[in-house]
């Protein structure tokens, strides 16, 4: 059966989505030791095979070594959906740019785009072997993004800028990889705060949430489930490649 690499609600649901599509589950965790095996104990119970791996991926060194970690103990991801990411300084729509310093700023690149382009260069074109496919190539990675990366978002520039680079990443990713078998149907471009709104805890955040809501025409913030099944989809479909689906509730008209 495949592989699925996933890496926190929205991680949680996707995890389950996959496992009920018979796929293995890696689950990642880097603090969130207790709900990890949780969500392990759950996805055994479904019949699946499932193991947590702990890593800090603004380490460069523990990405590659957690790559390294799940390939040893279950075998090259077939699906790898990278769903890590910091936020950093929430200094909101109106902060100032001298609050979030350089330091910072590389801090929250590492972890939102660095990561994702070492874990994908440790998945070479020739890493990723679908059992039904026999010898063919085949491999779907998908990045969860933000809707920040189209229109600056609501935390700052340093993670704005982090996401929107993600972008670029995967359109030459997929342009480069395709004819292997290898699909990167794209940055998954779901508003971060995607989740249920009890995942606030920036104050700016929590500030603006109302005013947020009013440039959702459905009025509300979405459900990880929700984000959940758009992963499936670009998991299981073999054509779309170099696509950024955004999630956003319509927030914004055509997407970017």
């Amino acid at each position: 059966m495949p592989n699925g690499v996933v890496i926190g609600g929205i991680g949680k649901a996707t995890a389950r989505a996959l496992a009920s599509r018979g796929c293995s589950i890696a689950v990642h965790y880097n603090s969130a030791e207790r709900s990890a095996a949780e969500l392990v104990d759950a996805l055994t119970q479904i019949g699946v095979k499932a193991i947590s791996f702990k890593a800090d991926l603004t380490n460069y060194e523990n990405v590659r070594a957690l790559h390294a970690d799940v390939v040893v103990r279950m075998g090259h991801p077939d699906v790898l959906f990278n769903n890590a990411g910091l936020t950093g300084s929430a200094i909101g729509m109106k902060g100032n740019i001298a609050d979030v310093g350089v330091e910072e700023f590389e801090h929250i690149w590492r972890a939102n785009t660095g990561s994702h382009y070492l874990v994908r260069s440790s998945c070479n074109s020739h890493s990723t072997v679908h059992p039904a496919h026999g010898a063919q190539k085949y491999g779907r990675i998908i990045f969860c993004s933000s809707v920040a990366a189209g229109t600056g978002g609501v935390i700052g520039p340093h993670y704005a800028s982090s996401k929107s680079a993600m972008h670029d990443l995967v359109h030459w990713l997929a342009a480069r990889y395709a004819k292997d078998g290898i699909v990167s149907p794209t940055s998954c471009s779901c508003l971060r705060f995607v989740a249920p709104l009890a995942t606030y805890t920036c104050t700016a955040m929590m500030s603006e949430s109302e005013e947020l809501k009013q440039k959702i025409p459905v009025g509300r913030f979405g459900q990880p489930a929700e984000i959940a099944s758009v992963v499936e989809l670009l998991g299981l479909n073999a054509y779309m490649t170099s696509k950024i689906i955004v999630a956003d509730r319509g927030w914004t008209a055509t997407g970017f």
